[in-house]
């Protein structure tokens, strides 16, 4: 059952109090603009336990009619008021969960959104705009032009500060089959089994760091294997730690095989509730999950 405010206070309390839980996320205002067939695409929303997320529509929201599948236990009961809907997660979900949320506007018009996490940002507030030319979707794309820009100059200073960093040269030097010219001691293998994918699996103990090479091999006879996002996160809390990622090639072609490795510092481990182990989780450009590999603390104290 969907819960309609009486007032618009009540909104505006809700986001001020997921504010302060908000401290150790990037909150996000972003704008999506609507295809020319909106109910084709279900556009991502990212949320975060304790935090609210906004949606924002240029019309009004039919509160009967909009609905998020499987919210039971695991989110305040959905908000739908004049043209906002709140999303407010009781936990932290995972990386794998995908909840379909099912926004219908008051002239009928459904529009499907994925509700998901992304590791260290949040979406605080989502401006739902169509595709035409009225001037609040120019000023959707205008502003995602400009925010794309900033990340491409943000993502340019990033790489050029990392190829610089000792972790990165760790990882350099693990992909290109130098491990003994690292202070990396090998602990333990593993092969796994993915979609498509054969996977070796090596850990490395060294003091204060920890590294994982990952060895994948492509069985898909006639597609290529392609590497999405890369998260690194506690087990207990998913919050995201930071690493440094090396790999030999963009995508691996059909039969071929291709290296990756991660180098995790001793801090990513401690948290709030004491040390936790990490869990390395790969991804397709779909989004779609491909293996986990837990990094355990001892092997930073070895």
């Amino acid at each position: 059952m969907q819960y309609v405010l009486p007032a618009r206070s009540v909104l505006f309390l809700v986001l001020l109090a997921s504010a302060a839980v908000a401290q150790e996320r990037t909150s996000v205002i972003r704008d999506v603009v609507l295809p020319d067939q909106p109910g084709e695409v279900a556009n991502s929303v990212y949320v975060a336990g304790g935090i609210a997320s906004v949606l924002r529509f240029q019309q009004s929201v039919d509160a009967d009619k909009t609905r998020l599948l499987g919210w039971e236990g695991r989110f305040e009961p959905l908000v739908a008021q004049g043209r906002s809907v709140v999303l407010f997660p009781l936990q932290n979900l995972t990386s794998e969960d995908r909840l379909l949320l099912l926004v219908t506007l008051k002239d009928g018009t459904e529009l499907p959104f994925t509700v998901t996490s992304r590791a260290e940002k949040v979406d605080h507030q989502v401006n739902v705009v169509p595709d035409d030319d009225s001037l609040p979707s120019v000023r959707a794309q205008l502003s995602n032009a400009l925010l794309r820009e900033r990340l491409n100059a943000a993502d340019a200073e990033r790489y050029r500060q990392e190829k610089n960093s000792v972790d990165h040269s760790l990882a350099a030097l693990l992909v290109s089959g130098a491990s003994r010219q690292t202070p990396f001691r090998w602990k333990q293998r593993q092969r796994l089994d993915c979609d498509g994918a054969e996977v070796d699996v090596s850990w490395f103990a060294g003091k204060g760091k920890t590294a994982v090479l990952l060895n994948v091999r492509n069985r898909d006879a006639q597609k290529p294997w392609r590497l999405g996002e890369v998260r690194l996160s506690t087990v207990e809390t998913r919050e995201g730690r930071p690493f440094a990622l090396r790999t030999d090639r963009e995508e691996i072609a059909p039969g071929a095989s291709g290296i990756f490795a991660v180098v995790a510092d001793a801090s990513a481990f401690d948290s709030k509730q004491g040390v936790q182990q990490l869990v390395l989780e790969l991804f397709r450009p779909d989004g779609v999950g491909q293996f986990q590999v837990v990094l355990d603390p001892r092997y930073v104290r070895e």
